[in-house]
């Protein structure tokens, strides 16, 4: 009998390592630390919280590292941190800047590094706060850094089709084991190409498909989304045509390892790609369309993101399908295409013949 490991599917395998993950971060913790963490459990993905439970990690070493009197994370009291000052705060924000971890890695944060740990931590103290476990929040006075406003960092039309045409048909500079590899998986990866590009999916995303997930009748697939929710994505001809090749040609021909039968995109070991198989695969095939551009897989959702609102103009349809949940994010990511449109404005009145 198969176990209930074996019967779950790939979004459970994974909560589940990711639950048990989180667990053993927090085993290093303070024990009131898990108090808070049970509490964000309802709005919070386990992703986000393990990202939370990183960042606080950071918090504590910095405070084991600037405090003789501390030996330990684990020995850190609410009390230590209610004796924490503002400045304590902003000689956190400095020292996230560049800083070495407990395991000797080095680390550096831009603006939107500091902005997230800076929140994560606000968040933290505001639980105790509201609990009366606290009474002093430092982090409130402190102001968040300032964000500036991100180029999206998208492909042109034409890179689109450089970039779909080298997938299919490779490059002169090529290697005999490259151009093997190449050949061996040219239907497979024209289909993920085609397929970022066609839908505007997240890699996570796409890792998750499954053979079931795919609706030809209908012309969608199932995906899960952000939070485990469950979304439907259609996609036009160009895809449908990429994903029958490669289940007919080559997926349909593959025996998977055992636990990834269902997988829709498989390695060269014959399992499910992973997230970072997927960003290798995009940064490389990339590389040979254009030097400037570092693109990845988000990179493809923004230029798929683009399209659909230079094509239909329609936010709010850019939004659903892409599965944002506020569509002010989109408005913020696609806001440079009105300023095209207001500029082409310019030209349009004519306030005297020539």
């Amino acid at each position: 009998m198969a176990s209930s490991n074996e019967s779950m599917s790939y979004h459970d395998k994974v909560k589940v390592d990711n639950t048990l993950k989180l667990r053993e971060i927090l085993k290093g913790y303070p024990s009131f630390v898990k108090d808070y963490f049970r509490a964000i459990e309802p709005n919070t993905s386990v992703r986000t919280r393990i990202s939370y439970a990183y960042d606080l990690g950071v918090f504590f070493h910095f405070l084991i590292e600037n405090n003789p009197a501390l030996d330990e994370i684990k020995n850190i009291t609410l009390d230590d941190l209610d004796h924490l000052m503002p400045q304590d705060i902003e000689e956190y924000l400095e020292y996230l800047k560049y800083y070495t971890s407990s395991d000797g890695q080095t680390h550096m944060n831009d603006e939107r590094g500091l902005f997230r740990k800076l929140s994560s931590l606000r968040s933290f103290y505001l639980y105790f706060i509201k609990r009366e476990l606290l009474h002093n929040n430092p982090t409130q006075v402190v102001d968040m850094p300032k964000l500036h406003k991100k180029e999206i960092i998208r492909l042109d039309a034409d890179e689109v089709a450089d970039l779909l045409d080298y997938v299919e048909h490779g490059g002169d500079q090529m290697t005999p084991q490259k151009k093997r590899y190449f050949e061996k998986n040219k239907v497979r990866n024209l289909a993920i190409f085609t397929l970022f590009l066609g839908t505007g999916i997240r890699v996570s995303e796409c890792v998750g498909l499954d053979l079931t997930d795919i609706d030809f009748k209908n012309n969608r697939i199932k995906i899960v989304r952000k939070g485990g929710k469950e979304d439907f994505v259609y996609f036009g001809e160009e895809v449908r045509d990429a994903l029958s090749r490669y289940l007919t040609e080559e997926r349909n021909q593959i025996t998977p390892c055992h636990g990834h039968e269902n997988a829709l995109f498989l390695s060269i070991q014959k399992k499910r790609m992973s997230i970072r198989a997927f960003e290798n695969l995009v940064t490389d095939y990339a590389s040979h369309i254009t030097t400037i551009k570092h693109i990845t897989p988000h990179k493809l959702r923004s230029t798929y993101g683009t399209n659909l609102y230079r094509e239909t103009n329609d936010i709010y349809l850019v939004a659903e399908v892409l599965g944002h949940n506020d569509v002010n994010t989109t408005k913020k990511h696609y806001a440079a295409l009105d300023e095209d449109r207001k500029r082409r404005a310019a030209n349009a009145v004519h306030l005297r013949n020539d």
